[in-house]
This record gives structure tokens, C-alpha cells and sequence, in this order.
């Protein structure tokens, strides 16, 4: 149980000897006392005056009274500051915390909830490698995952791939008349970034001919319609709806091709799925759900076939969600998943990780789920998240200027292992160890800077600054899991439970902040937020630092400072491992 866990039954239960009424956690507020006043933990008294008919300094100090004599081994004393009652936390509170929990590697993580949560995100497109906004958002959603399961949910991770539509017979149309028969294995290159040079193609040929049409008289919108090149791929999705066999052995070749590319991305990153689902499976979905609408009122049959739902009660727009010749729009698809979703596996809630250009989009399948009143509908939850750039400005995939995962990976390495030597901390090192090192370090900076920031909010990543060893870094809190292992590898603190010596202000402050983390965890699930828990290792591990340097580990004053410095130590080795662990970042034995 927590300590504010502890400190509010604590109160409910005096104030009820106290003044013989019923009372709950909502009657008062408890805050962390602010560093400029003596205590822990602080009451806040105002909103039970009126009820109880006393000032809050007359409650105040029959409450304070009250608890530091009913509860002698919780509170070691009370000061009073105009109706805020400061409250201290014994010493041995705070040890004994430590004395069971130092050793406790799974320190945090709840019991199993029975609850089921899918959480899908990547959700790439087979015309092009993953890119920077997608490492974000692969982090993000593979990181929320761990964070569920650590809130006792048992979890399943899910991917749709995009692998059909007008932008992947862009690239195929591409390689059919610019590749002269190359392939991935005879170019030597990485499949995903093979097809995606051919996007790129497509996209200088397009302009080309569009601006030769311009030239010729032509108006620039027809002009963008007429261009033989997208003719031509327009009707090359026709030919893949119809399942033209030479079309659909090209669409498969060329997505094996950069299936395997992405397989290798998704290794190197750290990132897995327990369910992918491809679009070219669900695309058809959700059609029956349209008639079952339509029955309902829900939906509604224009003159030209076409179906939509009228959503500008609810402050949207008109919805197409059936084409006037009957395929399907991304919205039925969608909502046919989400069934689908619901119906194999009985999910509680189904988390979407999309970024905040998909917000609307997002609005209306949760809308018209619930007005179809379908069982999922009210547990569809959309993980809305900034867009990512890097300090150059934004990325376009058609113009080739996005900056691929893979690369931006290789120059994480690469920066981590410059950086790394120039410290020269690591001559005794053989290769196989530097080169885990330098990955280890290189991936988990960029995790780290990824994650630490509000998911809600936009971003800029700046790879230099993101593997700086003394910033809100991953490194630095990764050289301090180090640093501590060091010390361990070189003292082991004796079995001792009990320490009479009173707590240093450096000694308490850690003990209270490692006390904090399963909390940190909750409240990280609660708003499917990693950032909380990236902030958090962030000031734990500076915490340590300052306690390092104010107070010897292997020389303290006494034995049983030593065996609680150690303690303390060891317990903060396992939650930043832990800690990082949930934001997908691995921890080095030594650096």
C-alpha cells in the first residue's frame, strides 16, 4: 500500500473517533508538503469547516494530536501553517520500506486485473520504409502496452498494415517502367527502402508530365488527372480490385519485399505485434454493418446509391460510408476491424495509436459505433499524438526528404559511440561488448528523448542533444544504472532489517522518492502517458547523483550506514531498470 494510501485511512479513521461522523478520502486533500516547510505530506483542512463547525487551527491540531499518538510508527510529528497540517513520516517508515523492498525486481507491477486491452500502432505503408513518425509512434504504443501489463491488464499488441490503394500501385507502376527487372537482392538494398525509391519516382515522373501537359495548354487540374503515369496506376488498381493475376503476383512480390524490410526495422527498434492485420483482408469489411445501419435509420441512401450519416447534431459533418457503386471508404473498413477486434477477442477497451491529424476521423468511428449501438463502441479510445520533426523542418515521403528509421538509427549508433570514446571510459571493452554498447546507448537515447515528451504534444527531435550523458537524456540515467552497478560489483551490503540511525535529508529524499513508483506506474496506464514515467527515472536518477556525491558509499561512517547506502542503491538500480524497461530502453552493466 502506498503512503498516501496509508496517510488517508489514517485520517479517515481519526476523524471518525474524532468527531463521531462518517468521513471519506473525499472530505480532505493531501499534497506533498512544499520544500520551504517542515514535513512530508500536508492536510488540507478548509472543506471541513463548515461541516465539522471548527476553525481549521482547532482541527487542525486535534487531527495532528490524534494521529502522531494513534499512529506512532507513521508519523513522527505535526506543525500547523493557517489551516495546512504538516505532517512528518517517520524514519523507520521509510527504512523498513526499503528493508522489504531493495531486493524486489518486480517493485511496482499490480496483480493480474482480468481486464483485456489491445493496443494497435505502426500501421505503415507498403510503399515506403518506416520513417522518424513512425519510431514515434512504435515507441509510444509498444511502450503503453508494457505499462498495461505492468497495471496488471493482460494485453495484445496489434498492427494494420496499409498494403493496398492508389499510393501502392504508385510504386508499382514505378518499378514496371524504371526498373529494368532490379530487385532488393540485386541492387543490395533493404527492401522497404527498394520500394520506396520507386514512390519517390513516381513522384518526379508525375510532376514531370504534369508540367509538360501545363505547357502544352492543358489547366494544371486537368493536367494532374490526365497524366499518363497516374492513368496508368489508376487503372492498375482496378485491374488489383478485379484480381488481375499478373497484378496481384507484382503487388505480392514487391510487399514481400518490403515486408522483409520491416521485419529487420522492427527487430532492430525493439518493436513486435502480437496481431497484424492487413487492409487488403479487412477492406471489405464492415459492408454488412452499413445495411444493419441502414435498417436502423442510422443511415441514410442518397439518389446516386451513395450511403452517409448525418453527423451535424453532433457538431461534425455529412459521412460517405458506402460509394454510390458499393465498395467500401476507410471508415467502414474501420469500423468492420473494430469489430472484428471485439469479436476475437473479447477486448475491454481497444487503444488506437494515431497522430492528431487522424483526430476527426477518430471522432466519427467512436460516433458511429455508438449510434449503431455496438458493443466496442463506447471502449474505442484514440491515442492522439504530436507529429514529430527534426530541427531542419518537416518530412515528405513523396519528395524523399523524410528521414528513414533505419537511418536515423544507424546515426544514433554512430553519435553514441563518438561520444562514448571520447570519454574513454571504455578501453577494456572487446568489440562484440562496444558494439552492444554503443546500440544499446544509440537506441535508447532516442527512445528516451521520444517518450519524454506528452504524447499530445509536437515535437522536435534533435539526435545530439538526445545522447547527451549529463541532460534528460536516456544516457545519463543509463551511466547512472551503471555507475550503481559498479558500486555493487565492488560492495555487498550484509542482511541487516533494522537501522537505528537517523535518515539524512539525501538518504530520506531517495527512500521517499523510489516509494513513489508504483504510483508513477498508475498514473502513467491512467493516461497512457510514458512521459510520467520518463520524467520520473529522470529526477530519481539525479537524486542519486546527489546523494553519490554528498555521501560516501564505501567509506560512510558507520556499518550500518554503509548496508543502508547499499540498500538504498540497490533498490534504485531496480527501478531504473525496471523504469527504463517499460519505455523499451535495455541498461548497460557497466559504461
Amino acid at each position: 500500500m502506498s503512503i498516501i494510501k496509508n496517510i488517508k485511512e489514517a485520517v479517515v479513521q481519526s476523524l471518525h473517533e474524532l468527531y463521531e461522523g462518517e468521513f471519506n478520502e473525499g472530505n480532505f486533500q493531501i499534497n506533498q508538503t512544499k520544500p520551504e516547510f517542515e514535513g512530508d505530506y500536508t492536510i488540507v483542512l478548509f472543506s471541513l469547516v463548515k461541516s465539522l463547525k471548527k476553525s481549521p487551527e482547532e482541527i487542525g491540531q486535534e487531527l495532528g494530536n490524534k494521529l502522531v499518538n494513534k499512529y506512532p510508527d507513521l508519523f513522527s510529528g505535526f506543525n500547523l501553517i493557517k489551516g495546512f497540517l504538516n505532517l512528518s513520516i517517520t524514519d523507520q517508515y521509510w527504512i523498513n520500506l526499503l528493508v522489504k523492498n531493495h531486493q524486489d525486481i518486480c517493485f511496482g507491477k499490480q496483480a493480474m486485473n482480468g481486464k483485456k486491452v489491445m493496443v494497435e500502432y505502426s500501421s505503415p505503408n507498403t510503399n515506403k520504409p518506416l520513417h522518424l513518425g513512425h519510431l514515434r509512434n512504435n515507441f509510444l504504443g509498444w511502450s503503453v502496452a508494457e505499462i498495461l501489463k505492468a497495471n496488471g491488464f493482460e494485453v495484445l499488441k496489434s498492427c494494420i498494415v496499409n498494403d493496398r490503394g492508389i499510393h501502392i500501385c504508385k510504386s508499382m507502376i514505378a518499378w514496371q517502367l524504371f526498373a529494368n527487372g532490379e530487385t532488393p537482392s540485386s541492387t543490395e538494398k533493404k527492401g522497404d527502402h527498394f520500394v520506396g525509391d520507386y514512390y519517390v519516382k513516381f513522384n518526379d515522373e508525375y510532376k514531370r508530365q504534369v508540367a509538360e501537359l501545363i505547357s502544352n495548354g492543358i489547366s494544371e487540374k486537368e493536367a494532374e488527372k490526365n497524366a499518363p503515369i497516374m492513368m496508368q496506376t489508376q487503372q492498375m488498381l482496378q485491374d488489383w480490385e478485379a484480381g488481375k493475376s499478373e497484378v496481384i503476383e507484382l503487388w505480392r512480390k514487391m510487399n514481400s519485399w518490403v515486408y522483409e524490410g520491416f521485419d529487420s526495422t522492427y527487430l532492430s527498434i525493439g518493436s513486435d505485434f502480437d496481431k497484424t492485420y492487413y487492409e487488403s483482408n479487412t477492406y471489405l469489411l464492415g459492408k454488412d454493418i452499413v445495411q444493419e445501419g441502414l435498417d436502423k435509420n442510422v443511415f441514410n441512401r442518397k439518389e446516386d446509391g451513395s450511403v452517409w450519416i448525418d453527423l451535424t447534431a453532433d457538431g461534425l459533418d455529412e459521412k460517405l460510408v458506402l460509394r454510390k457503386d458499393g465498395t467500401s471508404v476507410y471508415i467502414t473498413q474501420d469500423i468492420g476491424l473494430a469489430k472484428q477486434k471485439y469479436d476475437e477477442y473479447k477486448i475491454d477497451q481497444s487503444i488506437y495509436v494515431i497522430g492528431d491529424e487522424q483526430n476527426y476521423h477518430m471522432k466519427v468511428l467512436k460516433l458511429i459505433a455508438q449510434k449503431l449501438q455496438l458493443p466496442y463502441a463506447d471502449d474505442i479510445y484514440h491515442l492522439s499524438y504530436g507529429m514529430v520533426e527534426l530541427p531542419t523542418g518537416k518530412m515528405k515521403s513523396r519528395e524523399g526528404t523524410v528521414v528513414d528509421a533505419d537511418d536515423l538509427v544507424e546515426e544514433m549508433i554512430a553519435t553514441a559511440k563518438h561520444h562514448t570514446e571520447e570519454l574513454g571510459k571504455v578501453k577494456d571493452f572487446d568489440s562484440e561488448e562496444l558494439s552492444q554498447l554503443f546500440k544499446t546507448i544509440g537506441l535508447g537515447a532516442m527512445k528516451f528523448y521520444l517518450l519524454r515528451v506528452d504524447p499530445k504534444k509536437k515535437m522536435i527531435f534533435n539526435p545530439e542533444e538526445s545522447i547527451d550523458f549529463h541532460g534528460f537524456t536516456g544516457p545519463f540515467i543509463q551511466y547512472t544504472y551503471a555507475r550503481i552497478k559498479s558500486i555493487l560489483r565492488k560492495e555487498t551490503a550484509t542482511q541487516q532489517s533494522t537501522f537505528n540511525e537517523r535518515l539524512l535529508p539525501a538518504e530520506k529524499e531517495l527512500i521517499f522518492n523510489l516509494e513513489q513508483f508504483p504510483t508513477v506506474i498508475i498514473e502513467s496506464a491512467a493516461e497512457l502517458n510514458p512521459s510520467v514515467i520518463a520524467n520520473y527515472l529522470f529526477h530519481l536518477a539525479k537524486s542519486y547523483n546527489s546523494l553519490y556525491a554528498e555521501l560516501s558509499i564505501a567509506n560512510a561512517e558507520s556499518i550500518e550506514k554503509k548496508n543502508l547506502r547499499l540498500q538504498i542503491s540497490m533498490m534504485t538500480s531496480n527501478v531504473l531498470k525496471s523504469g527504463l524497461q517499460l519505455l523499451g530502453i535495455q541498461v548497460p552493466e557497466r559504461m
